[in-house]
């Protein structure tokens, strides 16, 4: 699947954990800083915990580059598992106890358990040099052939109120808000005061 010189790819290339948790970061480093910052250790933490079955990846060719490179990277949640591992085993091996305990506490405010026939996507992350290329959309196409061919009838996403411009993709794309939950109370702890759930039917094939 093609436009220009991206390809949409299933999967994380080899040796790109790197990259894709820096794009990560990049995108989602305001909410999950607290909770696993400072950047240089979130962004380790990441690489180390990628689920590479839950992810669908952008590569981008041309130039000067004899291969491609990842220029964006979106993850779902599906039958347990996600993008981003990681338990809280994980969690307190990496940063230790005492500050590790308050990690898990805040991961876990994040947490999205999926419905029976839900499929939950983990965000999409877009070189921010490379946005305005219709990534985003690549993206969000192959994880809805892939609800779709896991008999899903709808995918489920949360957007945070303060990220507007991905909430507007997302309508572009099929997705309507079905919920807005005002959290005042998780600015000073996540960053974030509010959070949309959105909704998009699919139709198993």
């Amino acid at each position: 699947m093609t436009t220009e010189s991206v390809e949409v790819r299933r999967g994380l290339p080899e040796g790109a954990a790197a990259r894709v948790a820096e794009l990560y970061w990049e995108a989602f480093g305001g909410k999950l800083g607290r909770a696993l910052g400072p950047p240089e250790a979130g962004r380790r933490f990441i690489a180390g915990h990628l689920h590479a079955d839950r992810a669908v990846t952008a590569l981008s060719y041309g130039g000067d580059r004899p291969g491609g490179r990842v220029v964006g990277v979106a993850g779902y949640q599906l039958a347990g598992r996600g993008l981003i591992g990681g338990d809280a085993a994980a969690v307190l091996a990496a940063y230790g106890r005492l500050r590790g305990l308050y990690r898990v506490f805040l991961l876990a405010l994040l947490e999205r358990t999926p419905a029976r026939g839900e499929l939950v996507m983990d965000g999409i992350a877009v070189d921010p040099a490379e946005r305005s290329r219709g990534i985003g959309g690549l993206l969000l196409r192959e994880i809805e052939a892939i609800a779709v061919e896991q008999r899903c009838r709808r995918i489920r996403l949360d957007v945070v109120a303060e990220n507007p411009r991905a909430q507007e993709l997302y309508e572009r794309h099929g997705f309507r808000a079905v919920q807005v939950r005002r959290t005042p109370w998780l600015r000073d702890v996540l960053g974030f005061g509010g959070v949309t759930t959105m909704h998009k039917e699919v139709a198993a094939r």
